[in-house]
């Protein structure tokens, strides 16, 4: 197993359908919940725990989560209302990781992923078959669907709970 993709690279279907968009909001309403009862209770000494040398650590992870899940959400609400198909600018990972906000309790990013999240199954269980095909372009990596980002939604999240749980088995 590679550890930088534990549960693999993302992979879309060559076409997505609403029942795949319904599989992916299941896991993303409960995701919250899923993260917490890996986290709940942790010490510092597990919160600084990493899956891999070099990588960033559980506390990192969470806040990164939630980070990462309130830019995909403002990028799906920019593709579902702006006709000009926007272009958006990237975000460094890294470098946000760095800030001070990345020390704090990981409860604020829970309870934030938890709020995101909730919106984000709002949005995803009211849309259609032609809002699934509206788009943003992202600076680096060209057009992307409403289909596609909730892909990356949920894909996302499974790809740094398992990361959490690597780093927790050690």
């Amino acid at each position: 197993m590679d550890a930088r993709f534990p549960i693999g690279e993302q992979e879309l279907p060559e076409t997505v359908t609403m029942d795949h968009i319904q599989q992916w909001l299941d896991e993303m309403g409960n995701y919250a919940n899923r993260l917490r009862k890996v986290v709940d209770g942790l010490d510092s000494a597990d919160l600084d725990k990493t899956y891999r040398e070099g990588s960033w650590t559980v506390r990192q992870l969470v806040h990164h989560i939630a980070d990462s899940q309130l830019n995909m959400y403002q990028r799906l609400k920019i593709a579902l209302t702006d006709d000009r198909k926007p272009t958006i600018i990237g975000f460094d990972q890294d470098e946000w990781a760095k800030l001070p906000d990345s020390k704090l309790p990981i409860e604020c990013s829970l309870r934030m992923l938890e709020g995101m999240n909730e919106r984000i199954v709002a949005i995803g269980r009211g849309l259609t078959e032609k809002q699934l095909k509206r788009a943003f372009t992202h600076e680096d990596n060209g057009e992307i669907t409403v289909a596609s980002k909730i892909a990356k939604l949920s894909w996302h999240e499974e790809h740094h709970l398992a990361h959490i749980k690597l780093a927790l088995s050690k």
